[in-house]
């Protein structure tokens, strides 16, 4: 069964209305990255940044999967598929796919701040200050924010490097690290890119540029792949 690499970015979920950070009136625009997605701001000011991800957490159970996702699933029928997300929501999840690397963290999960190791799934949207681990710690967001290590990275870049397809969906590919993973995957392996916004990459071989949203773009790669498999 080959093997299918997906690395997903906030475009395939900007269609369920999740608001991305980096477009046009995207979350960027309301919010200063210092202020709320970095660890100097929940030292600083956890109240701000705590409401900010409770707002997060509350759209994304207002949110569903949309037609990309559902088709990632759909994959799953005939190759063996692995999802890297740079996205913290769990709409891959939801759609039906079953092997979902988060390389950034996962909004529905908190964690200790005195020992990243305890991690746990939140009920519900909110968190409160005052919630504490089982050390006696307050929990955080289980978020990877700027400045911090992306302690998942090597395991996303042993699976770009193992992919015999890989898929690029909804990223301008200009966060790091995990812009970086193109570097790993084998040069004669076929790459597929679908983003409406998407700058020509000449020096990526094996290439192919679909200038559409997720929405559209995706299911028709994949039923395109289904019916090449």
């Amino acid at each position: 069964m080959k093997k299918i690499a997906v690395l997903t970015g906030a475009g395939i979920s900007a269609e369920s209305g999740i608001k991305t950070f980096r477009d046009s009136n995207g979350l960027w625009e309301e919010y200063r990255v210092e202020d709320v997605a970095t660890y100097e701001a929940w030292v600083r000011n956890p109240a701000l940044v705590n409401e900010f991800y409770n707002q997060r957490r509350k759209k994304l159970y207002e949110a569903k999967p949309n037609a990309a996702h559902f088709a990632l699933a759909e994959l799953e029928k005939k190759f063996d598929v692995k999802i890297i997300t740079q996205n913290v929501d769990d709409l891959h999840e939801r759609g039906g796919s079953t092997n979902v690397l988060h390389l950034h963290g996962e909004l529905k999960k908190v964690r200790s701040t005195v020992d990243p190791e305890l991690v746990y799934t939140l009920e519900g949207w909110e968190l409160k200050l005052g919630d504490k681990c089982e050390k006696g710690s307050q929990l955080r967001p289980h978020i990877v924010w700027f400045g911090e290590a992306v302690p998942l990275i090597e395991v996303a870049a042993e699976i770009s490097s193992d992919a015999d397809i890989y898929i690029v969906i909804g990223t301008s590919l200009n966060v790091y690290p995990a812009a970086g993973l193109l570097n790993f995957v084998r040069e004669d392996a076929p790459k597929y890119l679908v983003d409406p916004n998407a700058s020509p990459m000449p020096w990526i071989r094996n290439l192919t540029t679909i200038r559409e949203k997720a929405g559209t773009g995706v299911p028709a790669l994949v039923n395109e792949l289904l019916i090449m498999e």
